[in-house]
């Protein structure tokens, strides 16, 4: 493997392109495990930025995009339609509320984000509520990279050097009260507030529901959820979840909304959806929202990626999609929570260690200081665990298919980042 042109001329994500750090160099994979180019073998603990959820190369979806391959791999979706995107339409309206069934496919989550964004912001249009034209959000939340969506992401994370490129939008606290903890209707009052003083202004809330990604790593109450439908009822605000990180199981429920028994009136999902094969995400509206969208304004929904609906990708997500029919995720995740809560119990006593969260199967541990690059590979390639701190969070998003002994090696290569 040729890596000296990987280091002199690719630029890997959150990283600078001059004296890089290491990469692995990976050369297959396949259930839990990257194999590596010097022969040895990682467990992937977090599903490939979180989207490889039931494991590498599963072989019901390689078959389904070779398949696919053979007859038509792209056709732009503005006046043609095709057999993998209804046929996906079809295994999502299985799995969505009844509620949520216009579906609009787009490249990427941060893509799906910033759609959800635009139809919020037309169907207010629509209905000539012109002034509506901003949205709320969550301090501590994340909904991608590109423009848009760093605009709706924590002004104080990741993205803060790009604040002056970016709209303004309304933020309020983000929820503080523990998923297990008692609830403290204090905790909406935040989000109460805004709305009260500026609904007029804005056309939707944005939510990571339950679980905050890329800015917090937050593991929070469900009746905010409840209490954040209900507010955006009475203040004629639609209401989106962002669902690309924690849709498809990965909080111990198909998606994280159902903790709260609550419904948006548009949804994006990304990530598992495609199973860690290709490039796919969607914006799921209600029908209200589509038909307000259709109806007034100027009508046609004014979004419209090159690649949306790619017929490779809606094969692989079509299978994706039916494997949660196919084998028992659910008490796999569950199984999966209980031993990493056990298992990462001792943490919460270490000198460098503020909190340790677990949901589903998601695991952090919140640190005082994240070690160094070379000593989170030293302890990658000493424990055979693929882990990627950032922030202040040791995180593992392990496959749903991680057998038991695998989660003990995540778990003690976790403990031992802790440590320092």
């Amino acid at each position: 493997m040729h890596t000296k042109i990987d280091r002199d001329h690719l630029w890997h994500p959150y990283a600078p392109a001059v004296n890089p750090p290491p990469v692995n160099g990976a050369v297959s994979a396949s259930g839990t495990h990257i194999r590596l180019a010097d022969g040895d073998e990682l467990i992937d603990a977090i599903s490939s930025w979180w989207c490889a959820a039931h494991g590498h190369n599963r072989p019901e979806i390689l078959a389904a995009v070779r398949g696919q391959s053979e007859k038509l791999s792209h056709v732009m979706f503005a006046g043609f339609t095709h057999g993998p995107a209804i046929a996906l339409a079809e295994e999502l309206l299985k799995k969505l509320p009844p509620r949520l069934n216009r579906i609009f496919f787009a490249d990427s989550g941060s893509v799906a984000v910033e759609c959800a964004a635009k139809m919020a912001i037309q169907y207010q249009f629509a209905r000539g509520l012109r002034k509506k034209s901003r949205l709320a959000a969550l301090r501590g939340g994340y909904h991608g990279d590109t423009i848009g969506a760093m605009a709706l992401s924590d002004p104080g994370g990741m993205h803060t050097i790009f604040s002056g490129l970016l709209p303004k939008h309304f933020f309020a606290d983000r929820p503080k009260c523990r998923f297990d903890a008692e609830w403290d209707d204090a905790d909406f009052s935040p989000m109460r507030k805004l709305l009260d003083d500026h609904a007029d202004e804005i056309a939707a809330v944005i939510a990571e529901p339950v679980f905050q990604g890329a800015n917090a790593m937050n593991i929070y109450h469900p009746e905010y959820l409840r209490q954040l439908r209900r507010a955006c009822d009475e203040h004629d605000v639609l209401l989106i979840f962002d669902e690309i990180a924690t849709g498809f199981g990965r909080t111990g429920k198909l998606f994280a909304m159902d903790h709260a028994e609550v419904v948006p009136d548009i949804m994006c999902i990304g990530k598992i959806l495609s199973g860690g094969v290709l490039t796919l995400a969607a914006a799921i509206a209600s029908e209200h929202v589509s038909d307000v969208i259709s109806e007034g304004g100027r009508g046609a929904f004014l979004h419209g990626p090159t690649f949306m609906a790619n017929p490779l990708a809606c094969a692989a997500a079509a299978a994706s999609v039916r494997l949660l029919d196919a084998y028992d995720w659910r008490n796999n995740v569950l199984s999966m929570e209980r031993q990493m809560r056990r298992e990462l119990a001792e943490a919460r006593d270490l000198a460098g260690v503020d909190d340790v969260r677990v949901l589903g199967a998601i695991a952090v541990i919140e640190v005082k200081k994240i070690p160094s690059s070379a000593r989170v590979m030293e302890i990658v390639r000493k424990h055979g665990v693929w882990l990627r701190p950032f922030g202040r969070w040791i995180y593992a998003m392990p496959p749903f298919i991680t057998p038991e002994d695998e989660v003990k090696l995540i778990t003690d290569a976790m403990k031992e980042l802790a440590h320092g």
